[in-house]
């Protein structure tokens, strides 16, 4: 019963951080308009994210700090520290296969690559660079809790692997709200509770979602250096071998 009472809290205070943007985000972005600041809308979207994801981690994170077991739903021994970094590790490199697949897939349905929810995001982080940390910290830690610890978590028992990973992943998808790309989305929570279920850890799929998170983000904001980094790189390889 506590930890169900847990559960609920987080999920209000994530639907809460969710709709707080469409009261909030307005009114910022009227102040900085009103201060004739460029890319007003931008800045105050961003902003918003920031504080409304921080404030609703700190939250989530003293709601769980009041129920010890909440992090242990699971059955089973859990893995030791290194072995869950290690798992979190290889659930980012799981992702990144399975994403590629799924793209494939897409692309056969005529479906075009990049997601306007991940362009929308960069634009926002360029505008305001402590979005990141959103994107990279906040959002995965919230949405592990939400769709992996409540809702895999939950349904598992009652279920079984599959439908529980499956479920998870669907509702993972559709709250992104790009829906043409709803199966890279649902690829990657699925990978994501197998991580959380074998390891047991909450933390292990947290680590793949942030590895995941920041290496779009570095790819998003450098992706032309590191092209040319690579093009090097392997020039001096040419050169080496000759």
């Amino acid at each position: 019963m506590k930890q169900q009472k847990t559960g609920i809290y987080i999920l209000i205070v994530y639907c809460i951080m969710q709709l707080s943007g469409a009261v909030f985000a307005p009114l910022l972005y009227k102040l900085l308009e009103t201060m004739e600041i460029e890319n007003a809308a931008l800045i105050a979207s961003g902003w918003w994210v920031f504080l409304s994801m921080g404030i609703a981690t700190l939250i989530t994170l003293f709601i769980i700090k009041k129920d010890n077991n909440y992090l242990k739903p699971l059955k089973g021994k859990s893995s030791p520290l290194l072995q869950t970094v290690g798992w979190g590790v290889i659930g980012f490199f799981l992702v990144l296969l399975g994403q590629a697949y799924a793209a494939n897939i897409e692309q056969k349905f005529g479906v075009d690559p990049g997601s306007e929810n991940t362009t929308q995001f960069i634009e926002i982080a360029q505008a305001v660079p402590l979005a990141i940390f959103s994107i990279v910290i906040f959002a995965p830690i919230l949405e592990e809790l939400i769709f992996r610890r409540i809702i895999f978590g939950t349904l598992l028992p009652k279920t079984n692997f599959f439908v529980a990973a499956s479920v998870s992943a669907i509702v993972f998808g559709i709250i992104h709200f790009d829906f043409t790309h709803i199966l890279l989305y649902a690829v990657s929570g699925f990978i994501f509770s197998f991580i959380y279920y074998k390891t047991k850890r909450i933390i292990a799929s947290m680590i793949s979602h942030m590895l995941l998170n920041g290496f779009v983000v570095l790819v998003q904001f450098y992706g032309d250096e590191i092209q040319q980094f690579l093009k090097q790189y392997s020039n001096m390889q040419l050169i080496f071998f000759q």
